[in-house]
């Protein structure tokens, strides 16, 4: 597996944290984990947690090979130490925590970016993995769209102004069309999101632009609703003048996809399985743990 582009927090490292259980596997603990993946509170990452052993039980991997309920003692301001809940940790639940984490969290896009390039082969079409890819971005983006309202307010958007806003960037994007026009360019009906209505590259066209807008408003201290609109006008004319200095498809040109509902079922028909190596399969019971017909 690579190792480039590990996350790192305060210097530590996601190989930096490992350890080595008695059956020779490495593991991480979940209370290590949690502040390489950027949540302050336990109650929190636990979510994380008992979402990716769902995720593991329905993608073929037994939970137990990989999460195992484990005490930590911490260290108390008067010297003295208590237990904590914990988890053991294989690499593969690591990887699922990741995947089912708060995709707002910059650490957690990070870890998502890190496990994304460690291939496993996976039981997966291409229609399959086409759909996992464009749920996951819809779900980042409509995450995005919230935080990027919660931006236009501080930087002294009004809420009546908040449609003018959101419509400034996607003027900027596709040439001077608002959502309206888009819809009409591309035959999408008035009752249906836009959103719901994009593939995946025109997803990430759009996730790219909310996150740079948001992050512009912050950097430059915008506080004056014309400026907040300009600003988010202009940023998304500068994503459209990237895509066409690369040679992209114009996202205005870019076909109409099927509604995202219709790609949420699919996949909950067809849940795709993960076949791992021995080496993970076994997770952490090590290399000889993996059973046949798990």
């Amino acid at each position: 597996m690579s190792r480039k582009r590990l996350p790192t927090l305060g210097g530590k490292s996601f190989e930096g944290i490992k350890q080595t259980n008695e059956h020779g596997a490495e593991y991480w603990s979940a209370r290590d984990l949690q502040n390489l993946l950027g949540y302050s509170q336990w109650r929190r990452f636990e979510q994380a947690v008992e979402r990716a052993v769902t995720s593991c039980e329905q993608s073929g991997n037994r939970p137990d090979y990989h999460f195992a309920g484990a005490g930590k003692m911490v260290d108390l301001g008067s010297g003295s130490q208590r237990a904590v809940e914990d988890y053991h940790l294989s690499r593969f639940a690591c990887y699922l925590i990741a995947q089912n984490g708060d995709p707002r969290k910059p650490e957690i896009a990070q870890a998502q970016k890190y496990f994304a390039v460690q291939t496993r082969r996976q039981e997966l079409n291409d229609q399959a993995a086409a759909d996992m890819e464009r749920l996951e971005l819809r779900k980042q983006t409509a995450e995005e769209f919230k935080a990027l309202s919660g931006a236009a307010q501080d930087a002294g958007v009004q809420s009546r102004m908040f449609g003018v806003f959101h419509d400034a960037g996607y003027k900027g994007l596709y040439g001077g069309l608002g959502s309206d026009a888009i819809k009409r360019r591309k035959s999408i009906p008035e009752k249906d999101k836009l959103l719901d209505r994009m593939n995946a590259t025109e997803l990430a066209a759009n996730q790219f632009r909310m996150t740079q807008t948001r992050d512009k408003l912050a950097r430059d201290g915008v506080r004056n609703q014309a400026r907040a609109i300009r600003t988010h006008e202009q940023v998304g004319k500068e994503v459209r003048d990237a895509i066409e200095r690369i040679g992209g498809t114009p996202p205005e040109d870019i076909p109409v996809a099927e509604h995202i509902k219709a790609v949420e079922k699919r996949l909950r028909k067809a849940t795709p399985k993960l076949e791992l190596d021995e080496r993970e399969a076994g997770g952490l019971l090590g290399e000889t743990g993996a059973k046949p017909g798990r």
